[in-house]
């Protein structure tokens, strides 16, 4: 089983999260895989195009770029991801909604997608009922979940670092939500439980590149949940430099680049009363 998300706070982004998740983290860690997304949702040609967790715009961009003819409708849990991304992406009609409570009619869209979204979370097969419910019968969903931390260049040496400046009670944000849901048998599992059946999960490795390995450290601590973690244990910002001094010294000073490997997910409605097993069909 993968880690339960211990509160409401890891699901939380607010007052200038939104602007230092899309201005250090965005373009390194996320852009890649919603390049990469978009152009598996195109191939689907949907006319109407949910997503889910859409954050500050990153996927949402891309979508309305690669399926120019879908009408893409963007939620998420944030009233300031909201906010920030609809300003980002006015192109996309921007609802807030929990995915646990989508409010949206039965059979309403073509296709949904979700980067790095369904770890957050709190009862993942309810989220995949909810998306079934408002998937139609020939509909897709599209998700993406990272792999294990040490697959990911940027992550592996942040949860390091953390692991030195905080040496008896490290942040456990990074380990235990971005990357506690790599376990594709128990992915397979939610995603049957909430009524669809997995076509395949595909492992991809893009290249993230930065500026610094301290513009990522700065996005980690100050635009993610672990900034909460990092807040409850003393001063943000000495704490945040002291993680990036950990990153730069285990990456390099000036521009870096970083190998990230995540899962990308088709679902769909099952097919027939024998559909709906928890066997992942696997490809490169």
């Amino acid at each position: 089983m993968s880690p339960a998300v211990p509160d409401d706070r890891d699901r939380v982004w607010a007052g200038s999260m939104p602007r230092a998740y899309d201005r250090w983290l965005a373009p390194a860690v996320f852009r890649p895989f919603a390049l990469d997304l978009a152009r598996r949702a195109a191939r689907f040609a949907p006319r109407r195009l949910l997503e889910i967790a859409a954050g500050t715009g990153v996927l949402t961009r891309e979508l309305a770029t690669a399926v120019p003819a879908a009408q893409v409708t963007a939620t998420d849990l944030n009233a300031a991801m909201i906010e920030f991304g609809s300003r980002q992406v006015p192109l996309a009609t921007w609802r807030q909604a929990d995915a646990l409570r989508l409010p949206f009619d039965d059979r309403t869209f073509d296709l949904i997608a979700c980067q790095f979204g369904v770890m957050f979370f709190p009862d993942r097969p309810a989220a995949f009922r909810e998306m079934r419910r408002v998937l139609g019968p020939a509909g897709r969903l599209l998700f993406s979940t990272w792999g294990a931390v040490e697959t990911h260049g940027f992550a592996a040496p942040l949860a390091a670092g953390l692991a030195h400046v905080f040496p008896d009670d490290p942040p456990a944000f990074v380990v235990a939500v971005p990357h506690g849901y790599c376990d594709l048998g128990q992915v397979a599992a939610d995603v049957a439980a909430g009524g669809l059946e997995c076509a395949s999960a595909i492992p991809v490795t893009l290249v993230g590149h930065a500026a610094s390995a301290a513009d990522v450290a700065v996005g980690f601590c100050t635009g993610t949940p672990l900034r909460a973690e990092i807040e409850a244990r003393g001063d943000l910002a000495a704490y945040t430099a002291r993680v990036a001094d950990q990153m730069t010294a285990r990456l390099g000073p000036g521009p870096v680049t970083a190998k990230m490997t995540a899962f990308v997910i088709e679902a769909r409605p099952p097919r027939g009363p024998a559909a709906g097993g928890t066997d992942v069909r696997i490809r490169p």
